[in-house]
């Protein structure tokens, strides 16, 4: 963990990086969706959200995505939070990285221009169902159907599409690139040279 030099009226203190960015309420999600890290971040939104609810807090995502469960439970913290929420995609943001994203108001949501975007139907994974019976594995075929809808809504809503257009991108992986999620509806603007430091 990097470490930097910081100055103050105790004198200087060297501290970790990740907190001199929470300090100025910046924080990160960077790798899988799970519970350890969408545990921390849940932490550090809600400080945040104690110290000062008036002032912006800058989300940077770069995740492959992961757990539904965990990451539905930032999606719902931030959708409560007073403080506004501003999101960049620094790499990627797939699957639940891409939900985590659109929590965030869509003047809000922003992405670097070789970074990218990726939505599709929740799955499985690699869950093994052998012993099952039949009436249980329907028992959990009917909560995965019913966890898509649920992710299938926040797109639309959050995108101003309809359930039906994102079913038909969702089917299959799909990935955006900067031009291609500004159209869909996915983030606001690519962040340039001339923007990057006002938001960032």
């Amino acid at each position: 963990m990097a470490n930097i030099i910081y100055e103050s009226v105790r004198g200087i203190q060297v501290i970790p990086i990740e907190d001199a960015f929470l300090r100025d309420r910046k924080i990160f999600l960077v790798g899988e969706v799970n519970d350890e890290s969408c545990n921390e971040l849940i932490k550090q939104l809600m400080y945040l959200e104690s110290k000062d609810n008036t002032l912006p807090v800058i989300l940077y995502i770069n995740s492959p995505g992961g757990s539904v469960g965990s990451g539905l439970a930032v999606y719902d913290t931030i959708r409560l939070m007073k403080s506004p929420v501003k999101a960049v995609v620094t790499g990627i943001a797939a699957s639940m990285g891409s939900i985590i994203l659109l929590a965030c108001d869509k003047e809000n949501r922003y992405m670097l221009p070789s970074s990218r975007i990726m939505i599709h139907d929740c799955s499985w994974g690699s869950r093994d169902f052998g012993g099952y019976k039949p009436h249980e594995i329907e028992q959990e075929l009917n909560q995965l159907k019913n966890t898509n809808e649920r992710l299938l809504s926040i797109i639309a809503e959050r995108c101003g599409k309809t359930m039906k257009q994102v079913a038909r991108v969702t089917m299959h992986d799909s990935y955006f690139n900067a031009k291609e999620a500004i159209e869909f509806g996915l983030v606001s603007s690519v962040l340039d040279d001339k923007c990057f430091s006002t938001i960032v």
